[in-house]
């Protein structure tokens, strides 16, 4: 699947949960081994981001597409 989307986490469905009107899909993502986020430079000033730094990369799981 072609997409623009930057950020593809390419796995497979380990768990399907059904509610009455969301569904629960945890997936075991495999790659990629970089992803990317584009902040507010003042974001980047403020978190004194550096190169070799440790950090947390957060995704709003309401926000994920799941392609298939």
């Amino acid at each position: 699947m072609e997409l623009s989307a930057r950020n593809q986490l390419k796995g497979k469905v380990a768990n399907v949960d059904l509610g009455a009107v969301m569904a629960n899909i945890k997936i075991e993502v495999t790659e990629p081994g970089v992803i990317t986020a584009v902040i507010t430079k003042e974001s980047a000033e403020r978190l004194g981001l550096a190169e070799g730094d440790d950090v947390v990369a957060l995704i709003k799981s309401t926000e994920v597409i799941i392609g298939k």
